[in-house]
């Protein structure tokens, strides 16, 4: 009899594991995509912004990442190759970082208020925040999202997903450089300060 109720279970475990793998990371990044979506749209008036060239120059590696992470298989034999051997603690861990990573961005984003934008932008009366997860990291949505990347790579667990994560550094690198140049022209001395106080991207480092 216990024999049997050890199988029942183990039959059970088996097909949760893969539904719960299947759906747990596209429903998580959906939640942050409505969330960015519905926030998005209570933001002060811009008063300078990139060019269209900037903007494709960082949203293009980014949507490329995501797609390597969203698509259920990719057609290049080596990019499918398994680096991480799935299990349920891989598992656990990769949705553990995601879901931190997610969340990070989702404070930095209500603390950033009515300055956020989704590309390099100053906004009328735009204000220096270095408090809250800016007190952590000078890019605390970008800190986030790359934290968001590496726990679904892990998750895939397949050379695309290491792909993904570059292209995804490098969108936020070629970003974050210009936002910076932007923040020194116009905050000075007080943006040099915060710089010097507070690590880019990597919290103590």
């Amino acid at each position: 009899m216990l024999r049997h109720r050890g199988a029942r279970r183990a039959k059970r475990l088996r097909t949760v594991v893969p539904a719960l793998y299947r759906y747990l990371f596209p429903a998580m990044w959906l939640a942050w995509l409505v969330y960015w979506g519905i926030t998005a749209r209570d933001v002060k008036p811009t008063v300078r912004h990139e060019s269209t060239r900037s903007r494709l120059s960082h949203i293009g590696p980014l949507v490329l990442a995501g797609f390597l992470l969203a698509v259920p298989d990719v057609s290049v034999p080596v990019l499918r190759g398994r680096i991480v051997p799935w299990s349920p603690w891989t598992f656990a861990i990769a949705a553990a970082l995601t879901a931190a990573g997610l969340l990070f961005s989702v404070w930095a984003r209500r603390y950033l208020g009515r300055n956020w934008s989704g590309t390099v932008t100053i906004k009328q009366n735009h204000e220096l925040i270095t408090t809250g997860p800016y007190g952590i990291v000078r890019h605390p949505i970008y800190t986030g999202l790359l934290l968001g990347f590496i726990g679904s790579a892990m998750a895939i667990g397949e050379w695309r997903g290491v792909l993904a994560i570059v292209l995804a550094f490098l969108s936020v690198l070629f970003k974050l450089r210009i936002e910076e140049r932007w923040m020194r022209d116009q905050f000075g001395d007080a943006y040099r300060a915060y710089c010097r106080r507070v690590p880019a991207l990597v919290p103590f480092v």
